[in-house]
C-alpha cells in the first residue's frame, strides 16, 4: 500500500518536472527563439505607431535681424478609443481641462471606425497651449492620478509671427500640416522646412520611445526693413480711411538693387490666426489691374528711346485723336493747345500719349512694352505672381484702337510689382533690377547671400535721365502734394477706370502714384495704389498725397541728406 502511494507521488513529481522543463524551454524559446521578432512586431503594433517628426522650421528675420517669424510648441490632443480603459475618467478630465462638453468627449472615447471596431485615433482639439498639453502629460505620468489611458498628447510646432499683421501678405503663414502657404513661407518652403524623419509614438504613457532629432530648416533674412514696413503700413491704413478706399497697396523698393524695403497691403490679416480668416494671395504681385495714366511713363520712355520725339518736340493738342476708328479724348475732354512732351506728362494728356504710340507703330511700341516686362512675371520670390496681359497685333481680341488706348494704360493689365519694376528703369539709369525679398540664407555656419541682378535695360541712361527730369518738372508744376522740402522728386499720377461687363465703371477708379527720389541719386521708388477711393476718383487727390506723406517721413527714416547737403559733401570729396 505504502509502495503504491510512493509510486504515485514519484509519477506526479516526475510529471511536474517534465511540465516545468517544457515551460522553461518555451520561455527560453520565446525570449531568444525565432519567434521573438514576430512577437515584438505585434507588441509594437499594439502599443505604438509611426509618425513623421518635422524639423524645427527656419526663422525669418528682416534685414537688420529683427524677428518676423519664429516657432512655438503647442499640443494636439487626441483619443485612441481602442486603448481607453476608463472612458468616464477620460471624458471628465478632458472636459474640465479643455472646457468642452462631457457628452461630446465621452462619445469620442466610444467612436468606432468603418469596420465597426474602435477607432485607432480621434482628434479632440488642435492646437492647445503648452500649459494645457504639459498639464495632461503630467497627469499621465502620475501613477496615483486619473486613468488617462488612450489619451494621446502630441507636441506640434506652431509658427508664431511676433508682429501680428505686419507684412502678413508678404510672409504668408504655415498651416497645421507644417507647410507654408502664400508669400515667403510658400515660396521658400523647402528651404525653411529642413529634414523630416520617422519616429515611434507610444500609446502607453509610461513607455518611452526614442525621439529622433531631425535637421533644422535654414533661417532667412529678408530685404524688408521692419521700421520702413511699419511706417508704410501706417500711412496706407491712414490714407485708406481718409480717402474711403476699399483696399490698397504700397511697395517701397531700392531702384539700384531691386531690394524690397516694404510691401504693405490693406486690409491685412493676422497669420497667427489663419484658420479664422479668409486669406487671399498678396495683391502686390497677384492683382492685375489697368494702370491708367501711370503707364504714360512707359509710353514716353519708349517714344524717347525710339527717337520719334525729344523732350522739346511740340504738337497742338486739339482734344481728340482717332485711332483705329475710335475717337480718343483727354481725361477732361478739353483741348490743351500747343504742348511739348513735358506738358503731355504734366497734364496727363491721353491724346498726346496715343499720338506717341501711333508715331512708333504697333510693332515697335509693343516690342518696347515687352522690353519693360509688361505682360511677363518679374519672377519676384513670392508665390502667386500674375503675369499681366498685353494684347498684340495678331491676337484675336486685339484691335487697331488698342494701340491708342494702351498708350495711356487702358486695355492693358499689369500688377503693382510689374508696373513698379518697369518704372524703376527710368529711376535707375535705364536698368530694371530683379525685385527680390531674400537677402541671405543662414544654414548653420553657411551663409548664402543674394546678389542684385539686372532684369533688363529697355532704355539708355541718357533717356532715363531726360525723362526723370521731365517727371520732376511735371510734379513741381502740377502735383505739389508729392513734394518733399529739400529733395527733388520725380513721379506720375494715375487714375484708372475699372473694367466691368459692357464697359467701365462710371463711379469708381483705381488711384495710383509712382515716384522716386532724390532724382539725382534715387534711394527709393514707391508705388501707391488705392482701390475705389470714395472722397475723390483722382489719383492726384488721393494716391499722390499718400506718396508725399510717406516720402517726407521716409527720407528721415532712411537718413537721406537733403539735396544741397549731398551736393556739398560730393564737392568736398
Amino acid at each position: 500500500m505504502v509502495d503504491s502511494v510512493r509510486g504515485r507521488l514519484r509519477f506526479i513529481l516526475g510529471l511536474f518536472a517534465v511540465l516545468t522543463g517544457l515551460i522553461l524551454i518555451r520561455l527560453v524559446s520565446l525570449q531568444f527563439g525565432s519567434s521573438v521578432a514576430f512577437f515584438e512586431t505585434q507588441r509594437d503594433l499594439a502599443s505604438s505607431y509611426r509618425v513623421q517628426i518635422t524639423a524645427p522650421r527656419g526663422k525669418i528675420f528682416d534685414r537688420d535681424g529683427e524677428l518676423l517669424a519664429a516657432n512655438d510648441v503647442q499640443y494636439a490632443i487626441g483619443i485612441s478609443p481602442d486603448f481607453v480603459t476608463d472612458p468616464e475618467s477620460v471624458a471628465k478630465i478632458l472636459s474640465q481641462t479643455l472646457s468642452r462638453p462631457y457628452p461630446e468627449l465621452y462619445a469620442m472615447t466610444q467612436q468606432k471606425g468603418e469596420n465597426g471596431q474602435p477607432s485607432k485615433y480621434v482628434l479632440v482639439q488642435r492646437p492647445v497651449s503648452a500649459e494645457i498639453g504639459e498639464k495632461l502629460i503630467a497627469m499621465q505620468k502620475d501613477l496615483l492620478g486619473p486613468n488617462l489611458a488612450g489619451v494621446v498628447v502630441e507636441p506640434m510646432q506652431r509658427r508664431v509671427y511676433p508682429g501680428g499683421t505686419m507684412a502678413a501678405h508678404t510672409l504668408g503663414f504655415v498651416g497645421y500640416d507644417s507647410k507654408g502657404y502664400f508669400g515667403v513661407e510658400e515660396f521658400y518652403n523647402d528651404v525653411l522646412t529642413g529634414r523630416t524623419v520617422t519616429g515611434i509614438k507610444q500609446v502607453v504613457p509610461f513607455d518611452v520611445a526614442l525621439n529622433p532629432n531631425p535637421a533644422q530648416g535654414s533661417d532667412l533674412y529678408l530685404t524688408l526693413d521692419r521700421e520702413i514696413q511699419a511706417l508704410t503700413e501706417q500711412v496706407l491704413a491712414d490714407s485708406a480711411k481718409k480717402y474711403g478706399a476699399e483696399s490698397g497697396t504700397i511697395i517701397v523698393m531700392e531702384p539700384k538693387t531691386g531690394r524690397i524695403l516694404a510691401m504693405a497691403v490693406f486690409p491685412s490679416f493676422d497669420p497667427n490666426k489663419f484658420v479664422e480668416q479668409n486669406i487671399k494671395p498678396n495683391p502686390a504681385v497677384s492683382a492685375q489691374f489697368e494702370p491708367g495714366s501711370g503707364f504714360k511713363i512707359i509710353t514716353m520712355a519708349s517714344a524717347l528711346q525710339s527717337g520719334v520725339v525729344t523732350p522739346e518736340s511740340k504738337y497742338v493738342d486739339t482734344g481728340y485723336i482717332e485711332v483705329g476708328g475710335v475717337m480718343i479724348r483727354n481725361w477732361n475732354r478739353a483741348a490743351w493747345g500747343p504742348q511739348d512732351m513735358t506738358g503731355v506728362l504734366q497734364h496727363s494728356l491721353n491724346v498726346g500719349s496715343a499720338m506717341l504710340a501711333v508715331k512708333m507703330g504697333p510693332q515697335k511700341y509693343y516690342n518696347y512694352l515687352s522690353a519693360f516686362g509688361i505682360g511677363q512675371p518679374t519672377n519676384i520670390d513670392l508665390s502667386g505672381e500674375a503675369t499681366g496681359r498685353v494684347k498684340r497685333p495678331g491676337d484675336r481680341d486685339w484691335y487697331e484702337s488698342d494701340l491708342g488706348t494702351n498708350a495711356f494704360g487702358q486695355g492693358v493689365a499689369t500688377t503693382p510689382i510689374q508696373l513698379l519694376v518697369a518704372a524703376s528703369a527710368v529711376a535707375n539709369q535705364g536698368a530694371m533690377m530683379q525685385p527680390h525679398l531674400l537677402e541671405k540664407v543662414v544654414d548653420g555656419n553657411s551663409v548664402h547671400s543674394t546678389r542684385p541682378q539686372v532684369l533688363g535695360r529697355p532704355i539708355s541712361p541718357d533717356v532715363a535721365s531726360m525723362l526723370s527730369n521731365m517727371l520732376q518738372t511735371s510734379v513741381e508744376r502740377e502735383t505739389a502734394s508729392v513734394l518733399v522740402k529739400g529733395y527733388k522728386i520725380a513721379g506720375k499720377t494715375g487714375t484708372a477706370q475699372i473694367p466691368i461687363p459692357g464697359g467701365y465703371d462710371k463711379d469708381k477708379t483705381i488711384a495710383t502714384f509712382i515716384g522716386w527720389g532724390p532724382v539725382d541719386d534715387p534711394q527709393f521708388i514707391v508705388l501707391v495704389k488705392l482701390d475705389k477711393p470714395s472722397t475723390s476718383i483722382w489719383g492726384s487727390e488721393t494716391a499722390a498725397p499718400t506718396f508725399g506723406e510717406l516720402a517726407r517721413r521716409l527720407v528721415v527714416l532712411m537718413k537721406i541728406p537733403p539735396d544741397n547737403v549731398r551736393r556739398s559733401l560730393n564737392q568736398g570729396n
